[in-house]
């Protein structure tokens, strides 16, 4: 008998009230646990009425599954459910439960459900691991309890515990890889993201396949965990409960990842306030509400994610113990390797080591870093028992540890290992070490970063470019950056720059200028640590300078030899700098793998070449427009040209032009002109960017004061982001102007099949001169949206007395540069050059500009107003 219509409304608005009080309850007074429990139970209820209200099988029962199984059903979770038949009920029968599914839907409840009989499930959990862990924690809710009793007891007979352990172990490392194996990307996923909820259930699911627990209490009484871990896991789940039932209520719909729209929300819904206040040390605290609500969830992710690495370990230890353990002293000669055996591949130690010999504390990761890297699960090298041990000792590191020349020399020493350092030191930084060593580096440590391009909290950025730098060295990776792999294989003393890596961004988050307060923290450290002058002076003037070589290279003309002249003189040696070019390469690359690309790497590249040879004493002179032009000419006659054809389009161009190319470019735009250059109207060119990606468009036409705004517009159209413009006037008031431009999406298309378009689109579209409109809008980033950056415009004279330099900083967005050069047309004002530098969603561009408008301080001050209201969000 089929429930009565009347029901159905009666079902739903009870659910709907009963929910919406639920949800009251706790906003009023939060208690995660109270909110999960009661929300299952009442679903239960519901469920239980609606299966008691429905005539079906008396051999079938419906059993909860999945997050709602274990009692833990979050606000917008799906309601997971198996019905359960004995494999006798005729095929007749089974149709019955199709109106019973319909109806949950209609009452409001959002169901995940299986419909199984007896053999089918068993069946479907032997070849499935996920099928089987949901019915490893299956909850009778009405029916037939004794079938689901059958189910359980077969279940268990089924499970191999050791094969289990392996697949849930795979399976949590394809989880981890999928949310990029980095527990502090700026958006978490809660329940999915390494040291996210997902972890902890995984060493209850593997700790139940074995008979050992199925509970937190019942790990520690298993000695998998002590009490002290078991206290940390639950105070960290729950605040990951808190966090996960607020983006729920705050999203209004099944949203895991922590997005940037809601952080600010749940911060202050969690009665975080924004800092105001001076930290213990007397230095300013200013971050966002989001921000320290960030750095909480960071602590929590790693706390989970050690302990999961710990229990993991005791599981397989268990489960898959190794073949044997023997001295370490029989495979190193390293005096301290006594202390130590090898458990497998895994480094191991009595529990009370660190007690009986705290200086092996650092010795440790040293010895991981010498001896060959480990395989296999644990990806620290270290058994549970030697891991348990460091994570205590760390609590043993104070002033008098740090100040010990035996323990700074060993630091030291750990940094000029040829191979294992960055697995050492990530190891130091789960384990809280490296932030006790340098208490600096605990403050930063999942400190978030709202400029727009960096991805990772400081601290993990840090790792990142300290593991870049490594891989730099590695062979194997040599033709990534082959100039960049020579330039490090050949500096002496490569620790300096690992130095300089771990304090380029540690004092983010201070107030000030992060990089003169950091030189100062460096210069401090190295001294401590016995570095000489010249090492301890190299590292902080890195420190100081790192964005020194990246701002020169995207936002000056690096054509211009008083530039390079200005630039060599501040690095004033070689040895400074290659260092400066390897830590700039290293940190750009470690902000976010979007931001790093051809263009970055051609700019950076060609700097560090031409002061190179500045400060090798081979400045640029001007005999080198002539070898230019020569090595064009040569270019030239390989396509055949006439001896002197070149001068019809040369004779039209100044010194500037030959200065701003290299010969390479010239003979190309040389060689497209020639043919054309009498022909009327625009003319333009396109080939595959030489440096790798994206398109170079070649424009030659007559100047007008709209070009460069009908150029943007219609690279805007096309969803393209122009890299870089050079643009040129010839003494007959021609433009000869060259685009770098790429699809940001989609930066390896297949651009050679739009050349042919480019030309023709473009070419048309420019002789048209139809009015200008408003370029083509498009989505905001949602970081953008959520953390909008303000923007900022700086104008002011050059050198030149006619031009003007325009600076401005603002939140990129599709059709940005357009509206910009469009703002600039209805001023008055042309471009002579552009510069334009993005980072992730961050723009920072700089052009050179004229008019005679510029000259009136009045008109000066509209353009930047017209200027940032185009540019705010």
């Amino acid at each position: 008998m089929a429930a009565k219509p009347m029901n159905i409304a009666a079902w739903r608005d009870h659910l709907a009230k009963a929910r919406a009080e639920l949800f009251q309850a706790y906003l009023d007074k939060p208690a995660a646990g109270k909110l999960l429990r009661g929300h299952a139970r009442l679903i239960d209820r519901i469920l239980k009425q609606i299966w008691a209200a429905h005539a079906l099988p008396a051999n079938a029962t419906l059993v909860a599954v999945g997050g709602y199984g274990r009692y833990e059903h979050y606000p917008q979770s799906d309601v997971d459910v198996l019905i359960l038949f004995d494999d006798a009920l005729p095929e007749a029968e089974r149709a019955r439960f199709e109106p019973l599914i319909a109806l949950l839907w209609d009452v409001g409840l959002p169901i995940g459900h299986s419909v199984r009989s007896l053999s089918e499930s068993l069946a479907e959990s032997a070849q499935d691991i996920t099928i089987q862990t949901n019915m490893l924690e299956s909850r009778w809710l009405a029916g037939n309890r004794a079938l689901l009793r059958r189910m359980q007891s077969a279940l268990d007979d089924q499970i191999d515990p050791a094969a289990f352990f392996q697949a849930k172990s795979l399976e949590q490392k394809l989880r981890h890889g999928r949310h990029a194996d980095v527990a502090l990307l700026l958006e978490p996923n809660l329940k999915e993201s390494p040291g996210g909820l997902r972890d902890v259930q995984t060493l209850i699911w593997v700790a139940r396949a074995a008979h050992l627990a199925d509970s937190l209490s019942g790990l520690a009484h298993a000695g998998l965990l002590s009490q002290a871990e078991a206290r940390t896991v639950r105070t960290e789940l729950d605040l990951l409960a808190h966090l996960r039932i607020r983006l729920h209520l705050c999203a209004n719909r099944r949203e895991d990842r922590l997005l940037f729209e809601f952080q600010e929300r749940i911060a202050q819904g969690m009665g975080i306030a924004r800092a105001t206040d001076v930290g213990p040390d007397l230095r300013q605290d200013s971050r966002r509400a989001s921000e320290r609500l960030m750095q909480r969830y960071y602590q929590a992710a790693r706390h989970i994610r050690l302990i999961n690495e710990l229990v993991m370990g005791e599981f397989r230890a268990r489960l898959l113990p190794p073949i044997g353990a023997r001295p370490l002293a029989q495979i190193t000669d390293n005096p301290q390797a006594r202390h130590f055996s090898l458990a497998g591949n895994l480094l191991d130690a009595e529990e009370d080591i660190f007690e009986r010999h705290p200086d092996l504390l650092l010795e440790t990761f040293l010895i991981l870093a010498r001896e060959p890297g480990p395989k296999g699960f644990a990806p620290s090298g270290c058994t549970p028992r030697l891991l348990r041990a460091l994570w205590r000792a760390g609590k043993r590191i104070d002033p008098a540890f740090r100040r010990d020349p035996d323990n700074r020399g060993r630091f030291i020493e750990l940094l000029r290992q040829p191979k294992g350092v960055t697995l050492a030191l990530r190891l130091m930084h789960r384990l809280g070490i490296l932030g006790r060593y340098i208490p600096l580096f605990s403050r930063i440590t999942g400190q978030m970063q709202h400029d727009q391009f960096h991805i990772y909290p400081v601290d993990e950025h840090i790792l990142m470019v300290l593991r870049n730098l490594r891989r730099l060295t590695v062979p194997e990776y040599a033709h990534e950056f082959p100039l960049a792999h020579r330039v490090i294989n050949e500096f002496e003393r490569q620790e300096v720059l690992l130095l300089a890596a771990l304090f380029h961004d540690i004092a983010k988050g201070r107030g000030g200028d992060h990089s003169s307060l950091g030189a100062l923290d460096a210069r401090r450290f190295c001294r401590a640590h016995g570095l000489d002058k010249e090492d301890r002076e190299l590292v902080a003037w890195l420190v100081a300078q790192h964005l020194n070589l990246s701002q020169t290279a995207q936002k000056q003309d690096i054509s211009d030899p008083e530039v390079i002249a200005a630039f060599a003189a501040r690095c004033g040696n070689v040895r400074r700098l290659s260092a400066l070019y390897l830590l700039t390469v290293a940190d750009i690359r470690g902000t976010s793998p979007k931001v790093w690309n051809a263009w970055k790497d051609k700019l950076t590249r060609e700097l560090y070449l031409a002061a190179r040879q500045v400060l090798e004493g081979n400045a640029p002179h001007a005999d080198d427009i002539e070898e230019k032009k020569e090595q064009a000419r040569a270019q030239l006659r390989l396509y055949g040209f006439a001896p002197d054809s070149e001068t019809a389009l040369w004779n039209r161009l100044d010194d500037i032009y030959f200065l701003r190319q290299d010969a390479r470019d010239i003979g190309w735009q040389t060689r497209r002109l020639l043919p054309v250059l009498n022909q009327p109207g625009p003319i333009v060119r396109a080939r595959l960017a030489p440096f790798g990606e994206g398109v170079e468009v070649l424009v030659f036409a007559p100047d007008e004061e709209a070009l460069f705004a009908r150029i943007c517009a219609f690279f805007a159209r096309l969803g393209y982001s122009i890299l870089a413009a050079r643009i040129h006037t010839t003494h007959d008031e021609h433009a000869l102007d060259t685009f770098y431009a790429v699809d940001p999406e989609h930066p390896q298309v297949p651009y050679r099949d739009f050349l042919n378009y480019i030309e023709h689109e473009l070419a048309a579209e420019l002789a048209n001169h139809a009015p200008l409109g408003a370029p083509p809008g498009g989505r905001l980033p949602r970081r953008l949206k959520a953390f909008p950056l303000a923007p900022e415009v700086s104008l002011t004279p050059s050198d030149n007395r006619n031009d003007y330099i325009l600076t401005f900083t603002a939140g990129d967005r599709p059709g940005l540069l357009a509206s910009v050069a469009l703002a600039l047309h209805r001023h008055g004002v042309n471009v002579v050059t552009a510069r334009i530098n993005t980072l992730g969603s961050r723009a920072e561009d700089v052009f050179v500009i004229e008019g005679e408008n510029l000259e009136r301080a009045s008109a000066r001050l509209e353009l930047e107003q017209a200027l940032l209201d185009v540019l705010k969000v």
